[in-house]
C-alpha cells in the first residue's frame, strides 16, 4: 500500500490537482494558504518592514520579499551629493541575519543543505519560531525516505511550537500526520495510530467550526486517512482500513475530474484492498469503473488498462465466473506482451493456468505452464508458483505420485526463499499444504503449516494470514482425532481473525463452529453449546439465517442441547431448522428429511428413550474448485470449503 506523509509543503493551492494517492510526496505541496493566523509562530518575529504575514504564501515558511531599495526608502535617491552610509544598529544587523538566514532555508532544495541551514538558525530563532521549520524539515526528510528517529525528532519539535492552548490548527494537524507516518516507518504500529487518531480529529474540529478551508483541510484528511490504513493493514485489521480508504476515494472523487486517470488508479487500488479480504462482489465495481477510465484516457492497449484485466480476471475467479476471468487474462497477456513486461507477464500466465485448472481444462493448463516454466530461472518464486499449479492440475487429474513430485521441486525452491520473501514463500506453503490435504497426506500438510505459522508469527502485518493458519491447523487436528491439540489453535486463530476482520465474519463463525465441534467430541457439551451459539449469531448476521452454513450452526446448537439433556431448547432449535430448510423448496428435499428424523428421535429422548444415534465428529467435506464464493474465508481464511460441521 502507498505511503501517505509528506507533500505538504508549498502549497495548498494545489489541492485542484493533487496527486494520484497524496502520497509520501504530498506533504510538500501544503502550506501556501494557511491563514495568516497559522503563522504567528514564523521563523522571525520582527517588524513587518521585513516579514509580513499574508494569507497565501509560497511557502510552509514566510520568506522575506525582495525589495528594491529606491522603492523602501525613494527620498534617499532624492539627494545628488555623496554621503556616508548610516550606521546600522545592532538590532538592525539581527534582523537582517534572521532573514537572510530564513531565505537559506527557504531556498534550499535538498535535505542535507536544509538540515544545515536549520542548524544555522537555532542559535537565532527560539523553539517556537523554529516550528514551522523543523515540520518542513520533518516532512522533506520523511518524502526522502530518511532516518525516521531524526523525522520524529523534527515532527515532535515541530507539534510542542505549533500546539497552542489546545487550539486545532492545520498545522498542528500536519505535525501530527508525520509523527504517525514516522512512527509507522518504526514499526511502533499502537503510537502511530494514536497520533493519527489525533489528526483525524483535531481535522474534524477544524471543519465544524469552519475555521479553516475545506479545499485546506481535504489534502491532510487524505494524508491522515491513508496512513490509517497503512498501519491498520500493517497491524492485520484490514476490514478497519478498508473503511479509512473508502474515505481516500471520496475525498478524491470530490477533488479530481471525474474521468482523470489518478481517480482511475484509485479505484483501482481500492478494488485490490477488496481483493486481498476476498470481498469480490464489492471490488468488482471500482475494478470496471478503472478499467473505463484508463481506457478512455490511455487507451486500450496501455499498461494501466492491463493491470485493470489482471486484477479482474482475479475478481472474476473470486466470483467463480472463470471464463470471464480467462477472457481478461488473455486481454491484459497481449498488453504486457506488446510492452515487453516480461515478469508481469509471467505472473498472468500462471493465473491464466490455475483459470484454466478451474474450468477443469487440466491438459491445456500443464501445457501452458509448461511453456512458462522453460523462461524460469531455477531458484526463482515464480517457478515454486509454476510447480504448484501444476501440481494442482495433476492432483485433479489423480496423478498423485506425480503431484507430489511437483509440490517437493516447489518446497526445494522455496527453502531457499524463506529470508528473503517470507510472506510470499508462507503463503506458497499454504496452497501447498492444502494440496497435500486433497491427497489425505494430513501429517505433511500440518507440518507444512505449523512452519509457515512460525513464519508469520515474526510479521505483525500478516495477523490475518496467522489467524488463517492457526484455523487450519486446528482442523486439520481435529480432523485427525487430535482433539485436545486442536482447541489452543482455534482459540488463537478466533481472536486474531476477529482483530482481522471483524468479529462477525462468516469466517469466524466457521471457526467457532469447529470448537463447539471439539469441545463436543470431548464430552464437554455446555461449552460446544456455548461456541455453536456464537457461531449461528455470526452466521445469521453475515450469511443470513436461511443460509446453508447457518441452517447448520443452528443444527449443530440443537445437538449440544440435546447432549447435555436440555431436550425442551434442543427441539426449539431442531424445528427451526426444518422451517428454514422447508423455505429452500424441492432442492433440500434430503437435508429436511435428515432434519425431521432428528427432531424425531430428539422428542423420544423427551419423553425418556434411549438413543445414541447421534453423530458429534466433525467431519470434512470435499474440496470442491466450484463452492459457492460466500463459503471463501478474506485473504487465506482457512474455508475455501466450509470448514466442518457438526453433522
Amino acid at each position: 500500500m502507498r505511503r501517505a506523509s509528506s507533500k505538504l509543503v508549498s502549497h495548498l493551492s494545489y489541492y485542484r490537482n493533487l496527486t494520484p494517492l497524496l502520497s509520501r510526496n504530498y506533504i510538500s505541496e501544503l502550506s501556501s494558504s494557511i491563514s495568516a493566523n497559522d503563522h504567528v509562530s514564523s521563523l522571525s518575529s520582527s517588524s513587518s518592514n521585513h516579514i509580513r504575514p499574508c494569507k497565501k504564501t509560497s511557502g510552509l515558511l514566510l520568506s522575506k520579499a525582495k525589495s528594491d531599495p529606491f522603492q523602501t526608502n525613494p527620498s534617499r535617491n532624492l539627494n545628488t551629493q555623496s554621503e556616508t552610509p548610516p550606521q546600522i544598529s545592532s538590532r538592525q544587523r539581527k534582523i537582517k541575519e534572521r532573514s537572510q538566514l530564513e531565505e537559506t532555508f527557504e531556498s534550499a532544495t535538498s535535505t542535507e543543505s536544509m538540515l544545515k541551514a536549520f542548524q544555522e538558525m537555532e542559535s537565532s530563532f527560539d523553539e517556537k519560531e523554529l516550528g514551522l521549520a523543523s515540520l518542513k524539515l520533518g516532512l522533506k526528510m520523511d518524502q526522502e525516505g530518511e532516518d525516521p528517529e531524526k523525522t520524529l525528532a523534527f515532527a515532535n519539535r515541530a507539534f510542542k511550537a505549533l500546539d497552542k492552548n489546545d487550539k486545532p490548527s492545520l498545522l498542528v494537524a500536519m505535525a501530527l500526520q508525520l509523527m504517525g507516518s514516522a512512527n509507522y516507518s518504526l514499526k511502533r504500529f499502537n503510537d502511530s495510530l494514536g497520533y493519527l487518531n489525533k489528526a483525524n480529529r483535531v481535522l474534524g474540529r477544524l471543519e465544524e467550526e469552519g475555521s479553516c478551508s475545506v479545499d485546506d483541510i481535504r489534502p491532510v484528511l487524505h494524508a491522515v486517512q491513508l496512513e490509517l490504513a497503512n498501519v491498520k493493514t500493517a497491524m492485520g485489521r484490514r476490514e478497519e482500513a478498508l473503511v479509512n480508504l473508502t474515505k481516500c476515494l471520496e475525498i478524491k472523487e470530490m477533488t479530481l475530474e471525474k474521468d482523470s486517470k489518478e481517480l482511475g488508479a484509485a479505484y483501482r487500488d481500492l478494488a485490490e484492498a477488496h481483493t486481498a479480504v476476498l470481498n469480490f462482489k464489492e471490488a468488482l465495481p471500482f475494478c470496471l469503473k478503472a478499467v473505463e477510465i484508463h481506457k478512455k484516457q490511455l487507451g486500450h492497449n496501455s499498461v494501466e488498462v492491463a493491470h485493470d484485466r489482471r486484477l479482474l480476471g482475479v475478481v472474476y475467479t473470486g466470483l467463480e465466473e472463470h471464463q470471464k476471468a480467462l477472457e481478461q487474462n488473455e486481454l491484459s497477456q497481449k498488453v504486457l506482451k506488446n510492452w515487453g513486461l516480461s515478469s508481469e507477464l509471467l505472473r498472468a500466465e500462471i493465473d491464466a493456468a490455475n483459470m484454466q485448472i478451474a474450468l477443469g481444462k487440466y491438459d491445456e493448463a500443464i501445457n501452458t505452464l509448461k511453456g512458462v516454466v522453460q523462461r524460469t530461472d531455477k531458484e526463482s518464486e515464480n517457478r515454486a508458483l509454476i510447480f504448484i499449479s501444476m501440481a494442482k492440475a495433476l492432483c485433479n487429474q489423480e496423478k498423485f505420485a506425480d503431484s507430489k513430485r511437483c509440490l517437493e521441486i516447489a518446497c526445494g525452491v522455496l527453502d531457499k526463499r524463506e529470508m528473503v520473501s517470507p510472506v510470499e514463500v508462507a503463503e506458497a506453503y499454504m496452497e501447498i499444504s492444502m494440496q497435500y490435504e486433497t491427497m489425505n497426506e494430513f501429517e505433511t500438510a500440518i507440518s507444512l503449516l505449523k512452519r509457515t505459522l512460525a513464519m508469520l508469527e515474526k510479521l505483525p502485518q500478516e495477523q490475518h494470514s496467522e489467524g488463517s493458519v492457526s484455523a487450519r491447523i486446528g482442523w486439520l487436528l481435529l480432523l485427525t482425532g487430535k482433539v485436545a491439540q486442536a482447541i489452543p489453535y482455534l482459540e488463537s486463530a478466533a481472536e486474531r481473525l476477529k482483530e482481522s476482520f471483524g468479529s462477525k465474519h462468516f469466517g469466524v463463525g466457521y471457526i467457532y463452529n469447529n470448537l463447539g465441534a471439539a469441545y463436543l467430541e470431548l464430552d464437554r457439551p455446555q461449552s460446544a453449546a456455548q461456541m455453536f451459539a456464537v457461531a449461528k449469531d455470526i452466521m445469521d448476521v453475515s450469511l443470513g439465517p436461511h443460509h446453508a452454513d447457518s441452517i447448520e450452526a443452528c443444527q449443530n446448537l440443537s445437538k449440544a442441547y440435546g447432549s447435555m439433556g436440555s431436550y425442551v431448547l434442543a427441539i426449539e432449535f431442531q424445528q427451526r431448522v426444518i422451517d428454514a430448510w422447508e423455505g429452500h423448496g424441492p432442492s433440500a428435499y434430503e437435508e429436511l428429511r435428515e432434519a425431521q428424523r432428528m427432531l424425531t428421535e430428539l422428542k423420544k429422548k423427551a419423553r425418556g428413550a434411549s438413543s445414541n444415534e447421534l453423530i458429534t465428529k466433525a467431519l470434512p467435506l470435499p474440496h470442491s474448485t466450484g463452492s459457492a464464493p460466500t463459503r471463501n474465508l478474506p485473504s487465506d481464511v482457512p474455508v475455501d470449503e466450509k470448514q466442518s460441521n457438526v453433522i
